[in-house]
């Protein structure tokens, strides 16, 4: 007998087989999905991808309402069942005295920092622990020191929050703020030469996602990190959607600073994030709220924000050792098996057209943006949550300072979590929908971002 297969087996007797799902994923949920993973021990991260029973152990890993369809995970994502008993943990500890227990917590939660940056591949003094992407970003946006007429790049496609802080600073300090347009998808090439040609002798700062929020479009960060360098330019990445997505290291990437929001692809607790900055860029950023002048090298500095949650710091622990239980290749994998099956079940219908870049593989996890010919986004939005209980988010482009782009679309985003018969019932309701049509709501789902408050 191969031992992957002694391994299933061992696990499922571990399981008890019809065990109920509460039963299975208890105190031991880690190591249920570590043994899931010894079943599939020298499979390849692509084949993987097509294991239905390991993916069903870690379906078995979360609580979700399985009435409705969530093709909407790259807003929040759901917790696993370990860190929602983590910050409930915590929370009892805390509360207990928190004058004393509190304290315990915090310095406790330094061992994330260093799990972190081991993970994601930078110096542990290199990484600090935030509330989320817009805090991280903002940090390192309202951070530089910039005298009027300096200028910064970015592009009409980038978040909208950080786009409005910009938008503050340009208003508030007199800088310049070059915007950018690009057709989706765009290849690499262009989008490097785009950022060549606007570089002007006041560019200071190159501000730009390393996928895009809408139609995971993604970005050459090294090039253009390397690019950025070459001139005297700090280099700041929205990598809300990036990290836990699909693997890379932080280091490799030789931008500036780089922010995340790790309740999305990392599973984490609301109100998780981190920020990257390259050692010897520290100095030059001022933290968000003040900090000591002793601290003006250290990466804690950009922490101090008063009393933190540290019930939800702390069980960021283990989303983390959840995410490193699957694997960052096969989690990507994953990602992709999805989405390429709903996106190759729908690209010969005339009237849907896919807006992001699925033919190489690195350039596609589990973020695609699609549309139909001849429907309004928001109505067709409606229609799917009324009729098959999907929820997806329409699309639309708005005016500065948010997004501002002249597509429509739909943003498709399965997760780990998602079962292929859910990924079937959206690629059934498109083709109905272009088909035979939808029933126009005259309450239709605001479009996102430009209808919808961020």
């Amino acid at each position: 007998m191969k031992r992957s297969e002694l391994n299933r087996r061992s696990f499922l007797h571990m399981a008890g087989g019809v065990a109920t799902a509460a039963t299975v994923f208890g105190a031991g949920a880690l190591e249920r999905v570590q043994a899931a993973g010894q079943s599939v021990a020298g499979k390849t991260p692509q084949e993987v991808a097509q294991d239905e029973f390991y993916w069903r152990e870690i379906q078995l890993a979360f609580r979700l309402d399985r009435t409705l369809i969530n093709m909407n995970n790259g807003f929040t994502c759901p917790m696993p069942r370990v860190s929602i008993e983590a910050v409930a943990r915590y929370m009892d500890m805390i509360n207990m005295l928190p004058v004393h227990y509190q304290g315990m917590v915090a310095a406790s939660v330094q061992t994330i920092r260093r799990r972190m940056a081991n993970e994601f591949g930078c110096d542990p003094e290199e990484m600090a622990l935030t509330r989320g992407a817009s805090e991280a970003l903002q940090i390192a946006q309202n951070g530089l020191d910039m005298k009027p007429g300096d200028e910064v790049i970015t592009t009409e496609q980038d978040y909208p929050r950080m786009l409005t802080t910009w938008d503050q600073r340009m208003r508030r300090d007199g800088i310049k703020v070059t915007r950018l347009q690009f057709p989706v998808p765009a290849t690499q090439d262009f989008l490097y030469n785009m950022f060549e040609k606007a570089v002007t002798p006041r560019t200071k700062v190159f501000h730009f996602t390393h996928i895009t929020n809408l139609t995971a479009q993604l970005f050459p960060v090294k090039r253009l990190s390397r690019l950025a360098r070459s001139k005297g330019i700090v280099t700041i990445v929205d990598g809300a959607h990036a990290l836990g997505q699909f693997p890379f290291k932080l280091r490799d990437l030789e931008c500036d600073a780089y922010g995340v929001s790790l309740h999305k692809w990392l599973l984490a607790p609301l109100g998780n994030g981190c920020l990257y900055v390259r050692r010897e860029m520290i100095p030059k950023f001022w933290p968000l709220q003040a900090a000591p002048e002793q601290q003006d090298n250290d990466i804690r500095k950009f922490e101090s924000i008063g009393t933190h949650p540290w019930a939800i710091r702390a069980a960021l622990g283990e989303s983390l050792a959840f995410h490193q239980a699957i694997g960052a290749e096969r989690k990507a994998a994953r990602l992709r098996y999805l989405t390429l099956r709903w996106a190759n079940a729908l690209k010969a219908n005339p009237r849907i057209k896919i807006l992001s870049e699925l033919s190489e593989p690195a350039q596609c996890w589990g973020v695609a943006a699609v549309y139909i010919d001849g429907i309004d986004v928001r109505q067709l939005a409606k229609w799917m949550f009324d009729k098959y209980r999907i929820v997806v988010v329409p699309l639309v482009g708005g005016a500065p300072p948010n997004s501002v782009f002249d597509y429509q679309a739909l943003r498709v985003s399965p997760n780990v979590y998602t079962t292929l018969e859910e990924v079937d019932t959206f690629v059934e309701a498109m083709e109905n929908a272009a088909k035979n049509g939808i029933t126009e709501s005259p309450d239709p789902i605001p479009g996102y971002p430009a209808e919808v408050t961020i």
